[in-house]
């Protein structure tokens, strides 16, 4: 892996961060928020949208048109259970298990699918990563997975870890074989996931506007940093990194947020996550070498 094609992935982590981050506190909007963030970012990025097609132009056929409209799909259901998820069970089961599930298919897919060779490397690399979120997100107290409720907040996790791993692979294929840009492939599905979502959202419209009182500035943030985080993961894609190591090097988004923590809103940390960092540390080592 080349020096810029880490520096990518690092730059996005800390975007996806942020924006998470950001999310969370706009979670009880549910899918009125996702309506709203997914049309700021048709909005803010339609400019760099134009340019591209009035200077480049795009190549359509019917898999570019099947994969841009499945991606849309994706990336759909994939916030939509996240909002959901993060709103009927406990955050602390969710994120962990969707956050290791997701690399872990979207490298297996990779290896079936996309014809990545695994190294040894690579796949210590990627159980570390997978190993450390878990660490962090839990701080070891495997305890809560085994009450009955928990059972909700798994089958939510993996559902979104199966829209984790479906996106990259789908959207890898269509930046490394079908050749489309990066922000075309981002802003197209951003804007058919915001049609998809439009009849429903006029329906209840009073219902979203009141959701929505005091989260547009949520939204517009979110609607900056997301697509911003994904199109620099789908360039470094495109470039050459292989999605079997990109897919847990993007996890570095919670390493990120317990150093901001720690050294920003001057949290305590838990040994636990101290140690999910370091190990989170040793898999970027082992991928970026991989």
């Amino acid at each position: 892996m080349t020096l810029q094609i880490f520096l990518l992935v690092v730059i996005a982590a800390g975007l996806h961060a942020a924006w998470n981050l950001i999310s969370k506190q706009a979670a009880g909007a549910g899918v009125s928020f996702v309506f709203a963030y997914r049309l700021c970012s048709t909005i803010v990025y339609a400019p760099w949208v134009i340019y591209i097609l009035w200077n480049d132009g795009m190549a359509w056929s019917w898999p570019v048109v099947a994969f841009v409209g499945l991606s849309s799909a994706l990336h759909l259901g994939y916030s939509v259970c996240l909002m959901r998820g993060y709103n009927v069970a406990d955050l602390s089961v969710v994120y962990p298990i969707a956050r290791g599930t997701g690399p872990l298919l979207a490298s297996a897919g990779a290896f079936l699918w996309l014809a990545e060779v695994p190294s040894t490397f690579g796949v210590l690399g990627i159980c570390s990563v997978v190993a450390g979120i878990l660490l962090i997100a839990t701080q070891g107290n495997w305890r809560q997975f085994a009450q009955p409720q928990a059972w909700v907040g798994i089958r939510w996790g993996i559902l979104i870890g199966l829209f984790i791993a479906a996106y990259s692979l789908s959207d890898a294929y269509s930046v490394k074989v079908l050749l489309v840009a990066p922000v075309m492939l981002d802003w197209l599905s951003a804007f058919g996931g915001t049609l998809l979502l439009a009849p429903s959202t006029w329906v209840r419209r009073k219902h979203m506007m009141e959701q929505m009182r005091g989260k547009w500035k949520l939204a517009l943030a979110v609607g900056v940093l997301s697509p911003m985080a994904y199109i620099l993961i789908l360039y470094a894609l495109q470039h050459g990194a292989d999605v079997s190591a990109v897919a847990p090097l993007r996890e570095m988004s919670m390493m990120i947020a317990t150093f901001a923590g720690f050294f920003i809103l001057k949290e305590k940390v838990s040994p636990m996550r101290w140690l999910g960092c370091i190990i989170i540390i040793a898999g970027v080592i082992m991928l970026a070498s991989h």
